[in-house]
């Protein structure tokens, strides 16, 4: 195996991380990573439902962490790795702050805009442009996401079966 794809899956494996602890937190296990000069300058998983904030996606909690770190707004040179496909909001704040290069792990076919609904990300209508690679550790990405639906479908079955 290459040392590039080692490289993209070695910063995939850090968004799983933060996916896992979106999970043990009850949200949907998506997490995100911004990496530059091959060092990791932000981190985010979903806190929609701690938050109870719409905005709080993975990919806008890390962007936000990551131009902290760097003081500043552009994320230019930055490679932003996410573990789902990007929404538009998500693929709206990655245009805005500029970020270089963007990696996902699973596709979203209800609300991906990096390639599977639309591409946001390549529109060169916009003024940036970021480029766009799927499908880094997609079956592992994909599998944190089954098994937390699978385990919250159960759940509710247990919760609503009738006494007897």
């Amino acid at each position: 195996m290459d040392e590039v794809l080692l490289e993209k899956e070695k910063w995939m494996r850090e968004a799983m991380k933060e996916a896992e602890i979106a999970a043990s937190l009850g949200e949907v296990p998506i997490g995100a990573v911004v990496v530059k000069d091959h060092q990791i300058i932000g981190r985010g998983h979903n806190l929609r439902e701690k938050t109870g904030d719409a905005t709080a996606h993975a990919e806008v909690i890390a962007i936000r962490n990551a131009c902290e770190t760097l003081q500043g707004w552009r994320l230019e040179d930055a490679a932003l790795y996410v573990t789902l496909e990007p929404c538009p909001m998500c693929s709206g704040a990655m245009i805005l702050s500029r970020v270089a290069h963007v990696y996902y792990g699973a596709t979203d076919p209800k609300g991906g805009c990096a390639g599977t609904l639309m591409n946001l990300l390549t529109d060169n209508r916009f003024n940036h442009q970021c480029q766009v690679e799927a499908g880094i550790l997609a079956t592992e990405c994909g599998a944190l996401l089954s098994s937390f639906f699978k385990e919250l479908r159960q759940k509710r079955k247990q919760h609503h079966k009738p006494s007897t």
